[in-house]
């Protein structure tokens, strides 16, 4: 009997809906492992149908459709002597579960739905799911009478069991049961189940790659035994970017992994294990094998087939390896770049248009386009011909090759800087030598005639002519005429966006990027209906300081010097009049707080849950270094004011790539009112006695402190026979 056994993970671009796209992926990733000597193959979570149906899990469709491709997975010739497991949705007694099927030579073995629901962040399982709630229980499913004429079963067992092959036993757990502090891969560990696949629909967030990686890790280091830990990676049709990171762990080290940003849509992920290892780790770790003698038995489905080869002496096995995780700027640089392509390859669009500014957002923006390109470039020039083939395809020209990333940036790529009398002559000229240094397609149009066109509109009909601030206008007038600027600029982006691919004589149009961040966007300070307003926003899910970081990043990776002069200027919007020549309006200025303290407020906010009253609390300790706490009070209640009063503006929000936790986001991930009281009496109310209890007990300690000093004083003079 053997003992070496090569088990194989895929991590899938997959698309929601997209049944031939997701099938043929399946099938090729079943190919390469099995090219690759695997016997037992897994694959992400859904993978059928894709992870974001969302509401078309309630359509009889996608479940009809699921069978059918599993249909003919079942019939597919190479998926013969593999034991394969696929992710779909399944329908048992008019309740939807999320499930792994598990097949081996056109029979199925067993539907294994998913136990624990996840319904935080950007997930709503429990929309369109229910748990498996029978603990160790399964049941008979009827299958599809097309199943049943391939496979010849009837009925196939439903529920919480694991599969005994000939040499080991296999258990199953599903996303969300790996993260839950009740998972149940301990329970198959201590009931002598060996290897346990995930199939996973995870995604990513900046600096929260190590938390699956470290879970996969764990579940094997206090148990022993293999975790094959099964992604998605991509754009499947949603704001997130499934995050791959792909694993397989063995005794507490990880032995194979996959990417986690990739243009491939299909990579597998194998590795050899000696199932010994597995036995003798266990073994010696007392405690677990006297939990694991009383452990309670899972239902096993007995199969006539080994995973292992019968003479597997000589084959090698896999080492521990080392993860190296990407810096932030790095995630930056590759994760929005891979959802853009994602996004681009499958909108039928010709390209990006962006507004550029010359500033550290539009830039970063271009920059992250320009990593795109880079990395399209270089998978050409890997061979990879799927790339090569939707490139052409977006491009409209079947004979093109790339050659460098800035001659194909000038093809996917329309800057434009749109100018007023209120711009500066650096921020026009950083612009272009950023466009100039990527290679984009770079206009410069003046927009004031159609700005005057507008005023003159408004003023034919009222006799009223608005004035900035700056020539005397109230401010009413001063933010009316900054917002005619920034809407105009809206308005021609997607004019632009519509016809220059017909100017350069190509077929198509252009998705207008938008390039808000996510600070902007919990402040409100944008213009609702302004550039922030676009296709798509790689960026608006990630904080102001992360782009600068970014940005000194991106200077040094991509040999561009004058990222330096945009990092270094202040941000401005340039929406009201220079003061002999030189910027009269800066961000931070006009927003009342810095960009650091509105990360900490956005933090504070979402991630740890704090109303006015909480945050104050929590920063006037932090920030006691720095500010009264009358300044912190000052300061907490004008963020909240800001944020309730533009708090609207998160309905329209441009779809972003989700990168960071405290995104404002109101689709799906922040869940909150767009219309409060903006005075927010009882919650400031609360601040404000807080703030004269503290004063009230500061005084009450300095005259204690005042007094106890006065008695020492008199005991010194006393013992010195100074009369007192």
């Amino acid at each position: 009997m053997g003992r070496k056994v090569t088990v194989a993970c895929a991590t899938l671009n997959q698309w929601a809906l997209d049944f031939d796209g997701n099938r043929e992926r399946i099938l090729e990733s079943i190919l390469e492992a099995k090219d690759l000597g695997a016997t037992f193959r897994t694959g992400p979570e859904l993978e059928i149908c894709g992870y974001s149906c969302e509401d078309h899990f309630y359509e009889s469709d996608t479940f009809l459709h699921c069978w059918e491709v599993l249909l003919e997975l079942l019939t597919a010739p190479l998926c013969k002597d593999m034991i394969i497991d696929v992710g779909m949705p399944v329908m048992h007694k008019n309740v939807a579960y999320n499930c792994r099927v598990i097949f081996l030579n056109q029979k199925i073995l067993l539907i294994r739905p998913k136990l624990k629901m996840c319904n935080d962040g950007n997930y709503r399982e429990s929309r369109w799911f229910a748990p498996w709630k029978k603990d160790r229980q399964t049941e008979d499913y009827f299958l599809p009478r097309m199943i049943s004429k391939v496979t010849g079963q009837s009925t196939v067992p439903f529920g919480d069991a694991v599969i005994s092959t000939r040499d080991t036993c296999l258990g199953f757990e599903i996303c969300e049961e790996l993260w839950n502090p009740a998972s149940s891969h301990i329970n198959m560990a201590l009931d002598g189940v060996e290897i346990i696949s995930n199939g996973s629909g995870s995604y990513t967030e900046l600096r929260k790659a190590f938390v699956s990686v470290d879970l996969v890790k764990s579940a094997t280091f206090k148990a022993g035994g293999c975790y094959i830990f099964s992604n998605l990676r991509g754009c499947d049709g949603q704001r997130v970017y499934f995050g791959g990171c792909s694993c397989i762990a063995l005794n507490g080290n990880i032995i194979s992994r996959a990417k986690q940003f990739a243009l491939q849509d299909v990579e597998v992920t194998v590795a050899t294990l000696d199932l010994e290892d597995i036995r003798s780790y266990r073994n010696q770790i007392r405690s677990l094998a006297h939990l694991a003698a009383e452990s309670p038995s899972y239902p096993r489905v007995v199969v006539d087939f080994s995973l292992s080869q019968e003479h597997d002496a000589t084959l090698p096995i896999a080492s521990p390896i080392e993860w190296v995780y990407l810096r932030p700027e790095e995630e930056i640089a590759q994760g929005p770049a891979c959802w853009l392509w994602d996004y681009l390859r499958r909108s039928g669009q010709g390209g990006f248009f962006l507004p550029l500014s010359g500033g550290v957002d539009s830039s970063s923006v271009a920059i992250i386009v320009f990593s795109m390109c880079k990395m399209l470039v270089e998978a050409v020039q890997r061979g990879d011909n799927r790339v090569l083939s939707d490139l052409r395809r977006v491009l409209g020209d079947p004979e093109y090759t790339p050659r460098t990333p800035s001659e194909l940036c000038n093809r996917i790529l329309v800057t434009c800087y749109m100018g007023t009398e209120n711009s500066s002559k650096e921020t026009k000229q950083r612009a272009a030598t950023l466009a100039a240094s990527v290679g984009s397609y770079h206009m410069h149009i003046a927009i004031d005639k159609a700005i005057t066109a507008i005023i003159e509109i408004f003023s034919g009909v009222t006799g009223l002519f608005p004035k900035f601030a700056s020539r005397g206008g109230c401010p009413r007038q001063n933010l009316a005429l900054q917002n005619i600027q920034a809407r105009l600029r809206m308005v021609l982006s997607y004019l632009f966006a519509q016809l220059m691919l017909w100017a350069r004589n190509r077929p198509g149009g252009l998705l207008v990027l938008g390039s808000a961040n996510v600070d902007e966007a919990l402040r409100g300070y944008m213009t609702k209906y302004d550039c922030s307003s676009a296709d798509i926003n790689p960026i608006g899910g990630i904080s102001k300081t992360d782009l600068r970081r970014f940005l000194s990043y991106a200077k040094e990776k991509f040999e561009i010097p004058i990222i330096g002069e945009i990092v270094d200027a202040p941000p401005t919007a340039e929406l009201e009049p220079l003061q002999d020549g030189k910027l009269a309006q800066t961000d931070e200025e006009d927003m009342g707080m810095t960009y650091a303290e509105l990360s900490q407020f956005g933090r504070l906010r979402k991630i740890e849950k704090c109303g006015p009253f909480s945050m104050y609390c929590k920063l006037v300790n932090t920030w006691s270094g720095n500010c009264t706490p009358r300044e912190v009070a000052e300061k907490v209640k004008h963020f909240f004011r800001c944020y309730a009063i533009n708090r609207h503006k998160m309905t329209v929000l441009t779809p972003a790539y989700h990168a960071e936790q405290y995104s404002p986001d109101d689709n799906r991930f922040d869940h909150r009112p767009f219309l409060y009281r903006a005075n927010w009496s009882w919650q400031f109310r609360a601040i404000d006695k807080q703030l004269e209890y503290q004063a009230t007990s500061k005084r009450s300690i300095t005259n204690v402190g005042q007094q106890a000093n006065k008695k020492v004083d008199n005991t010194a003079r006393i013992r010195t026979g100074i009369h007192v």
